[in-house]
């Protein structure tokens, strides 16, 4: 699996997840990743640093421009925390816990963001407006509800297999209540 191959399928996919969906500005993007699947792995069996350095990259520069802010979710070793930045952190009001990443305790691509970031710090929970899901990590806990699946046609990093997630507000009240904009927006994502 080359670098280029892994930028590629990240680049077709980030593309296609943000022509569905639109995130609000300064909000969280999660990011489960399994290095291990992308390489054709069972999770935590081949954990690689290069990979994960390809992966927040890639990612990072379709956040940027659109003033997004990267979470990147640990593996079970570490209870699944998640790294960001500490301005990032305070903003939110996460708590933040005390634990650093390495390669077989949070994983490759928790310790590539890790070392990316500017500030890095360790929350255990967040509330992310979306996030896709790379090898089966269940990013789903950090998503806040109510979660959307979003159907993307390449759903491939590597070998691993991705899920987007995207979240909507609750609907409340009763039938006369109305969610038209609501549905409006959701139509593109199904």
């Amino acid at each position: 699996m080359t670098r280029e191959t892994i930028k590629n399928d990240l680049n077709e996919l980030l593309t296609e997840y943000f022509e569905k969906v639109t995130l609000p500005e300064n909000s969280i993007f999660v990011v489960g990743c399994s290095t291990s699947e992308i390489l054709g792995k069972w999770k935590g069996t081949d954990s690689s640093l290069d990979v994960g350095r390809t992966v927040v990259e890639t990612v990072q520069s379709f956040l940027k421009p659109r003033h997004l802010n990267l979470a990147v979710q640990g593996c079970e070793h570490i209870n699944r925390a998640l790294v960001l930045e500490r301005a990032v952190a305070e903003r939110h009001g996460f708590e933040i816990v005390s634990v650093k990443p390495a390669i077989h305790a949070g994983g490759g691509t928790q310790v590539a963001a890790y070392q990316q970031f500017d500030d890095p710090v360790e929350v255990e929970h967040i509330v992310a407006n979306g996030g896709i899901d790379i090898g089966g990590t269940e990013i789903g806990m950090h998503v806040k509800f109510v979660q959307i699946p979003v159907r993307l046609d390449h759903r491939d990093v590597g070998e691993a297999r991705v899920v987007g997630l995207s979240s909507r507000p609750k609907l409340i009240g009763g039938e006369r209540a109305r969610y038209t904009f609501i549905e409006d927006n959701l139509k593109d994502i199904r």
